[in-house]
């Protein structure tokens, strides 16, 4: 035994750490009587008591410290505590909360945790990674910090980010923790107030741009692809004009994703199965009109017209059902200011300005808001989508909360309850014309957990579109006619693992079904997802 693994050391080490747990043998054998309270506790009650020291705190960052405080002595604890409600915890650990962590960041700087990256460490990227004591990382989840949530450039503040991702592919679909590693690109910050507040932890430069940091993305991936061959790296956060490039560089040559394109599409597409249900409509009949045309607009766009490929309408004109909308109005032909990226989806239209009267003219089934811009779905918006559909579709995924193109509130009173709703942030039950709707909230949570256990189990050498698309059906088809009734159209968050583990099932045979798993078909995927699913419980150290 070392160090870590028995006495003083071993209650400093979060992965075999199990605090007032140790039984009185255990103590006995690996040196720690005198260094715990006498009476040994079980897993249970020592979630009973983080659940107690919880509801004695006022706000939810006070919350989030407490358990990124008991992630850094106790992983078991923590996963024990997360899994125990995740409804209750995601919201604590990510998006609303994790979006004012990471704005505080350098100033309720705890415990270092993952791995930082400057880019004056280029030429020495393999040396910083190897410093992290787990020889065989299958999960990279990388950010630069420069687009987290709808909160812009917060630099290496954004590291809030691959923490809390990381959390909820463990929490809510049982990837084992120790295969996980968070990353942050340092390549400075264009965040003036950042660089000159005496706290900051990053660089003090200007954001590098160009050649420069193509190179640096191209080291970071070549290493991990040779120190971790089996690894999965989820792209986080990045600017538009860095995501879509750096996704489409590597998607091909690496096993890769981007979750606010490719996740973000998946959820947002699974909605529209949804509800899709509850109109009595099919897939190919709708015209969707996004809000924002940056790389989660397009990133939906896609993935939907993909799917609509798949029920017989031809990519073209499945492309031209799925229309931009942005700062300088619709996005047409005409425009001299749209990027490739864009170009796809623009129509050949009149220019319009105004989104309400955008909605009147190209009469959408659903609207999509990505913009970041709190409020732009506002009574008009709504007004207008309520008089061209009898149900109108209305998704602000804008997030944290203070982001949201509209409340569930406003949708369903201003559409008299009319409106099929989901959101990026949760917002409670809304009771309208006699009846209460429960808002889902399109939380691309229901996806990039289950594919990361997806792709854990199979090992597979890639991440497709197609993946995507066979996650959005599947999570879709776990809605109960009963959620519908109320217009929820995602499972529950309260059982968001079991719900995973379907998914990652899903997915998993996908990927035997075409050739891009590293290991045999298993006999019953189902089983085999549940038998290596991670559970938080102690195991014998002696």
């Amino acid at each position: 035994m070392t160090s870590d693994t028995t006495g003083y050391g071993l209650l400093r080490n979060p992965r075999l750490n199990r605090g007032t747990a140790f039984s009185l043998d255990e103590r006995r054998r690996l040196g720690l009587e005198g260094l715990l309270p006498p009476a040994p506790s079980s897993l249970m009650h020592q979630v009973a008591r983080i659940h107690m020291e919880l509801s004695h705190l006022p706000t939810d960052l006070l919350k989030y410290l407490l358990l990124s405080d008991l992630q850094a002595r106790n992983e078991t604890l923590y996963y024990a505590v997360l899994m125990s409600d995740p409804a209750t915890f995601m919201p604590v650990v990510y998006t609303p909360t994790v979006g004012e962590a990471c704005q505080k960041f350098d100033h309720i700087f705890r415990a270092a945790r993952g791995v930082y990256l400057p880019i004056t460490a280029r030429g020495r990227i393999r040396q910083l990674l190897a410093q992290w004591p787990v020889a065989d990382v299958r999960f990279i989840v990388v950010t630069d910090g420069e687009r987290i949530l709808g909160l812009g450039d917060l630099g290496v503040g954004g590291m809030g980010i691959p923490i809390g991702k990381l959390s909820l592919y463990t929490a809510c679909a049982g990837v084992p923790p120790e295969v996980c590693l968070p990353v942050t690109l340092d390549v400075g910050t264009n965040n003036a107030e950042l660089r000159d507040d005496p706290l900051y932890l990053g660089l003090r430069q200007g954001r590098v741009r160009g050649a420069e940091y193509d190179a640096f993305i191209d080291e970071f991936v070549e290493t991990v692809a040779d120190l971790h061959p089996r690894c999965c790296i989820q792209w986080e956060d990045f600017a538009n004009i860095n995501a879509v490039p750096i996704l489409a560089r590597y998607r091909d040559a690496v096993c890769t994703y981007n979750d606010d394109i490719q996740g973000t599409a998946a959820i947002a597409l699974a909605g529209l199965y949804g509800a899709l249900r509850i109109t009595n409509q099919s897939l190919a009949d709708q015209r969707v009109l996004f809000l924002g045309a940056g790389s989660a607009a397009t990133g939906i766009a896609e993935l939907i017209s993909q799917a609509m490929v798949l029920e017989g309408v031809p990519l073209a004109e499945a492309r031209s059902r799925n229309i931009l909308f942005d700062v300088n109005g619709l996005v047409i032909h005409s425009r001299t200011d749209v990027a490739p990226f864009q170009a796809v989806f623009a129509i050949e239209h009149a220019p319009i300005a105004d989104f309400a009267e955008a909605v009147r003219v190209l009469r959408p089934t659903a609207i999509i808001g990505v913009s970041t811009v709190p409020k732009l779905f506002n009574q008009s918006v709504i007004e207008a989508m309520t008089e061209v559909n009898q149900r109108p579709i209305i998704f602000p995924y804008s997030n944290p909360t203070s982001r949201s193109e509209c409340t569930a509130e406003e949708a369903y009173r201003w559409s008299k309850g009319r409106a099929v709703f989901a959101s990026g942030s949760p917002f409670p039950p809304v009771t309208v014309e006699g009846q209460e709707f429960v808002p889902g909230q399109g939380n691309n949570v229901y996806i990039f957990p289950a594919m990361g256990m997806a792709v854990y189990a199979t090992e597979a050498t890639r991440v497709t579109d197609a993946m995507f698309i066979v996650a959005a059906r599947a999570v879709a088809a776990l809605v109960t006619d009963g959620s519908l009734a109320t217009g929820l159209i995602y499972p529950p968050q309260s059982d968001i693992l079991e719900a995973s583990l379907e998914v990652a099932a899903a997915i998993a045979d996908h990927i035997f079904d075409h050739g891009l798993a590293r290991v045999p078909r298993f006999a019953d995927t189902r089983a085999a997802i549940r038998e290596r699913a991670y559970r938080p419980e102690y195991r014998s150290l002696i």
